[in-house]
């Protein structure tokens, strides 16, 4: 019995190539293009034949080939150190947003916050050919840039600087952010305020040090070094930063935790040692997620814009594209204090932006906190010149 024999694609990657559309239609592949392109100039017999066998043989552009051909990819590479984190990714949901519209696509990198796996992704991106890099650096000790350096593509850094390095930044008002929450804390009467923090030297932990810093000194209150506890940006991280604040022989009355998956961490340790929120301990997280709102009692938060930054982040690398020689543009969003229950406040105010109608009172008034802390549970830059625009 004969096997039934089977066609052939001429091409081996076996997608319809443009040769084969023009072949079926009867026309050169100039005229296919121009059908495509939408460009006037074809009969209107010609481009219904046309468009006809490109539905029929399922044809898409290899953009990647013509990309090459042109000396330009419409491909934009991102890089995030936390795929873990919602601000991470809501940054890349913007940037994407963007770029979409640009007729742009993504390839996203992943550094997990290694220096050696960062390196991986951004020879990997360079390797790609990417047009263009939106960056989130993680910055730790032993990172270097020099790749970037000798890159000649257009490089937007969203939140942090990546090594001093010259480039197009976006990032949040950090240090006003912080010294808006603290400021709330002392508005409430709280004195003994900790700061749990990230790694030192990362940017944004400099500047929100420096906010908790400002408030206090403006207070008139003295820093105390046994409540500023620098960890790991994740949730271990704040985890193990809360368990040392309780364990201390007088420990604080209020803390402000400086990002969203420390703040989990935070959570999880008060809860193993059965400390009450905000009778025993008030506490402020740093990035407003949509789960805070839900907590019991709901989460006293500073928002960060996160699908903005990554918004503007590409607006920039779009311009950067059309221009390579532009001044450098650094753009500050601001933060936004959103006022709950979990300091102890006696209403859920407005403490930023009164009448803002994207601010919502959120969550019951809490008690007063009270005196005792139950800790003994049983369960254990110098930049260079660059023109600062900062976003109203």
């Amino acid at each position: 019995m004969k096997r039934q024999s089977q066609s052939k694609s001429p091409n081996p990657a076996g997608a319809t190539t443009i040769k084969e559309v023009a072949a079926a239609a009867g026309v050169s592949t100039a005229t296919v293009s121009r059908v495509m392109a939408g460009i006037n100039g074809v009969k209107t017999q010609v481009r219904e034949r046309v468009l006809g066998v490109i539905a029929k043989l399922d044809y898409h552009p290899n953009r990647l080939a013509r990309g090459l051909r042109l000396g330009q990819r419409k491909v934009i590479g991102v890089i995030i150190p936390d795929l873990r984190n919602p601000f991470f990714t809501g940054v890349a949901y913007g940037v994407e947003g963007v770029l979409y519209s640009a007729g742009y696509t993504l390839l996203l990198g992943h550094s997990d916050g290694q220096p050696e796996r960062e390196q991986v992704q951004l020879r990997g991106l360079r390797g790609e050919g990417v047009a263009g890099l939106v960056f989130i650096a993680g910055n730790r000790p032993g990172a270097s840039y020099d790749v970037i350096r000798s890159w000649d593509i257009p490089v937007v850094a969203v939140d942090r600087s990546p090594g001093g390095l010259e480039v197009d930044l976006v990032c949040s008002n950090n240090r006003e952010g912080m010294r808006q929450a603290v400021a709330h804390l002392l508005s409430l009467g709280y004195k003994d305020i900790a700061l749990l923090n990230g790694p030192v030297g990362i940017d944004v932990a400099v500047e929100r040090l420096g906010g908790y810093q400002d408030a206090l000194r403006n207070a008139g209150i003295a820093l105390r070094e046994t409540f500023i506890i620098h960890s790991d940006f994740r949730q271990e991280g704040g985890y193990a930063a809360m368990v040392r604040l309780l364990d201390l022989a007088v420990p604080p009355r209020a803390v402000v935790v400086a990002n969203n998956l420390m703040t989990l961490g935070a959570l999880q340790a008060t809860d193993e040692r059965h400390v009450r929120i905000p009778e025993d301990l008030a506490l402020v997280g740093f990035d407003d997620m949509p789960w805070a709102a839900f907590l019991r009692p709901p989460l006293t938060t500073v928002a960060q814009p996160s699908e903005e930054l990554g918004q503007a982040a590409a607006q920039l690398l779009l311009k950067r594209l059309e221009d390579p020689k532009r001044m450098v543009r650094q753009v500050v969003l601001p933060t936004r204090l959103m006022v709950r229950a979990s300091c102890g406040a006696q209403a859920a105010v407005q403490a930023a932006r009164p009448g803002d109608p994207t601010l919502r009172n959120t969550g019951r008034a809490a008690k007063q906190p009270s005196p005792a802390l139950n800790r003994k549970a049983t369960v254990s830059r110098n930049r260079s010149p660059l023109e600062a625009v900062t976003a109203s």
